[in-house]
């Protein structure tokens, strides 16, 4: 079909304007009897988002491509398209991160980071999820949409704070520990296994072991056991376990205190 074929090989055709409309808005203008042409373009589009990897966001034009992807894509979710599908929310959510998020993500991990240096009274799973539903929020206005949104949020919200926990982690390993890019932010366990990939690395461990803190070490711990152990149960229980342990101070079952 047209459709798949431009979404492999010449994406930016799904999003030109023609005359005075892309498209996706034509599609829409022609009423229910094309509903399953918008809702191929759309899925062609969450497609697009979901399989972006980071060679091609370096590419130029990608950027400009995510801004009218968006577009695209808050046009559908205004006029009520696909109404409760989350998975064309979370595709918004997820353009709007790529072209405009690396800021917000830095921002937050910093502030998140400041709070685990003092959990019990700084709240640090409290303040990624409080900042990830202020960002959603800004840009859906919509408390429903929010609501249907919340397992993007609570993966957001892990992959927050586990970001945060390997930003104070680099500082003390150095520089060659490497990093967690803000493109596989939110995007299922992308993060998370490269969280743990990087604390497993020998070298990195061994320094964990020699120089960072008590309290940096049971949080990299924490993170890793109930995120690494828990997604199978849901996002949001995962979230809220990982809030009772860093920002309450409950021991988690199975975490001892090992290396």
């Amino acid at each position: 079909m047209m459709i798949m074929t431009c979404r492999d090989h010449q994406f930016e055709l799904l999003l030109r304007k023609v005359g005075d409309s892309t498209p996706l808005v034509h599609a829409m203008k022609l009423g229910p009897r094309y509903e399953d042409i918008t809702i191929l373009l759309v899925g062609a589009m969450s497609r697009w988002v979901n399989h972006l990897d980071e060679e091609k966001l370096k590419e130029r034009g990608t950027k400009e491509i995510l801004k009218s992807l968006r577009v695209n894509l808050k046009i559908a979710i205004d006029h009520g398209l696909l109404t409760g599908q989350t998975d064309l929310l979370a595709s918004y959510l997820q353009t709007l991160v790529m072209s405009e998020g690396d800021k917000f993500i830095h921002t937050t991990v910093q502030l998140i980071s400041l709070a685990l240096r003092n959990p019990l009274a700084d709240k640090p799973v409290l303040t990624a999820e409080r900042e990830m539903r202020k960002f959603a929020t800004r840009r859906l206005d919509k408390a429903a949409s929010i609501a249907a949104l919340d397992d993007y949020v609570y993966n957001a919200v892990g992959d927050l704070v586990l970001m945060a926990a390997w930003s104070q982690c680099a500082e003390v390993v150095g520089e060659a520990a490497g990093e967690i890019p803000p493109y596989v932010f939110a995007r299922d366990d992308r993060a998370l296994k490269l969280f743990q990939s990087l604390i497993r690395e020998p070298r990195t461990a061994h320094a964990i072991r020699m120089h960072a803190s008590r309290r940096l070490r049971g949080q990299l711990k924490v993170t890793d056991a109930v995120l690494g152990a828990g997604r199978q149960e849901g996002f949001r229980k995962c979230v809220e376990r990982l809030r009772r342990a860093l920002d309450e101070g409950e021991a988690v079952v199975g975490e001892g205190e090992g290396g």
